[in-house]
C-alpha cells in the first residue's frame, strides 16, 4: 500500500496519505441544523485520513432535503462547526465543509411550506423524503427564473465565508447525486431554454459560476467540486453522460482547484460506462475517485496514474481508523445501514477501533 501512504500536494495543502473520507449525510445535527459535539466527536475519531470531507450541508437557510442535516447559513451553525474544525485539528486532521443546495430533492414539510426550486418543473420519482411526519412522496418543485440565479450564487459564497469562519481548511462544492448544481448540468433534469440550458456550457453555467464565486472567498486551491456523471440518485440521468464529463473536466482546467472529486458510478446500475479515463485525460488536476472501491483496487488506481487519491464512504463510516487498518491488513466493522440517518451515538461514534 505504499501508494495509498504517500503524501500529496492538494492545492494549497499537503496531505500525508490519499485514503480519504467521502462527505456522507449522517442527519445528527439539532433541529435548527446546528453540529453537535456528537459530531465534532464522529468527524475527529476519523481525523488520520488524508483528508476529510464532510457531508453535505445547506448553502443557505429553505432548502433542507433531510431534515436534520447541517446548514452554514447563521452564526449558530458556524459556532456548531467550530467544535468540529477544532476537534480534527486537534487530532491532526484535514477538513474540507461540502456546501450544498438540496434543489428538487427538498420538501415544503422541511422547509415552513416552502414548494422547492429546479431548473426545470420535473419532480422526483419512485422513491420518497423523509419528514417530520414520515416518508413522503417527492413534489413538484418550481422551475427558477434566470434573475433568481445570481441570489444562488451569492448564498454559496456567503456559505464559502462562514465555512472558512468555521475553521475549515477548504471546501467542497457538491455538484453530485441529483441536487441543484447537477441538476442544471444533467439533461434529464434540465429542460429550459435560454442562458442555462441546451448546451454543455450553459447547463454548467450556475455550477461554474458558484465555483468561480467559492473561489474568490478561498481562492481555488481551497476549493473542490464533486460530480456524478452517472448517477441516477434521485431520478437523474442524461443523455450522453460521458461526453459530459469530458466537456466538463477540460472545462476545469480554467481554475486551479484543489481537486476534483468524481463518482464513477451508478448506486443503481441503470446507467454505466468509463467516467474515468476521459475525465482523467482532459482534466489536468488532482483527481479523487470515489464509489466502490476496495483497497487493493484502490492502491492499484493510484499506482496506475488512473486517480491521485481514492476517497471511501461506508468503510470509512464504520470504522474510524480506516488508514491503520489498510496499513496493517486488518478485517473491517461491517457498516449498520439501519443507523445511517438515526439520531444519536448508535451507529455513529461506536464503531470500534483496533486501539480498542
Amino acid at each position: 500500500m505504499s501508494k495509498l501512504f504517500s503524501p500529496l500536494a492538494l492545492g494549497a495543502i499537503t496531505v500525508p496519505n490519499r485514503i480519504f473520507m467521502a462527505p456522507l449525510t449522517r442527519c445528527r445535527a439539532d433541529a435548527e441544523h446546528v453540529p453537535t459535539a456528537l459530531m465534532a466527536q464522529y468527524y475527529a475519531q476519523r481525523a488520520s485520513g488524508g483528508l476529510v470531507v464532510a457531508e453535505a450541508t445547506m448553502a443557505m437557510a429553505g432548502n433542507s432535503a433531510f431534515w436534520r442535516e447541517p446548514g452554514i447559513h447563521s452564526p449558530e451553525q458556524v459556532a456548531g462547526w467550530k467544535l468540529t474544525t477544532d476537534a480534527v485539528h486537534a487530532a491532526g486532521g484535514r477538513i474540507f465543509l461540502q456546501i450544498w443546495h438540496g434543489g428538487r430533492a427538498c420538501h415544503p414539510l422541511l422547509n415552513d411550506g416552502i414548494q422547492p426550486v429546479a431548473p426545470s418543473a420535473i419532480a422526483i420519482t419512485g422513491d420518497e423524503v423523509q419528514t417530520p411526519e414520515g416518508k413522503k412522496p417527492y413534489v413538484l418543485p418550481r422551475e427558477l427564473r434566470d434573475d433568481e440565479l445570481p441570489a444562488i450564487v451569492a448564498g454559496f459564497r456567503a456559505a464559502a465565508g462562514n465555512a472558512r469562519a468555521a475553521g475549515f481548511d477548504g471546501v467542497e462544492v457538491h455538484g453530485a447525486n441529483g441536487y441543484l448544481l447537477d441538476e442544471f448540468l444533467r439533461d434529464g433534469a434540465n429542460r429550459r431554454v435560454g442562458p442555462y440550458g441546451g448546451s454543455f456550457e450553459n447547463r454548467a453555467r450556475l455550477l461554474l459560476e458558484v465555483v468561480a464565486a467559492v473561489s474568490e472567498v478561498w481562492g481555488s486551491d481551497r476549493v473542490g467540486l464533486r460530480i456524478s456523471p452517472l448517477n441516477s440518485y434521485n431520478s437523474m440521468i442524461d443523455s450522453d453522460p460521458i461526453a459530459l464529463a469530458s466537456w466538463l473536466a477540460g472545462r476545469l482546467n480554467d481554475f486551479n482547484l484543489a481537486y476534483l472529486h468524481l463518482m464513477r458510478s451508478d448506486f443503481f446500475q441503470k446507467q454505466s460506462g468509463d467516467v474515468v479515463t476521459p475525465v482523467r485525460t482532459n482534466y489536468r488536476g488532482v483527481l479523487i475517485g470515489n464509489m466502490g472501491y476496495t483497497p487493493d483496487e484502490a492502491e492499484k488506481a493510484v499506482a496506475a496514474g488512473k486517480v491521485d487519491a481514492v476517497a471511501f464512504g461506508t468503510s470509512f463510516l464504520a470504522n474510524p481508523d480506516l488508514p491503520q487498518r489498510i496499513r496493517s491488513g486488518a478485517a473491517l466493522n461491517k457498516p449498520d445501514p439501519a443507523t445511517f440517518y438515526s439520531p444519536g451515538a448508535k451507529g455513529y461514534t461506536d464503531y470500534p477501533s483496533l486501539n480498542a
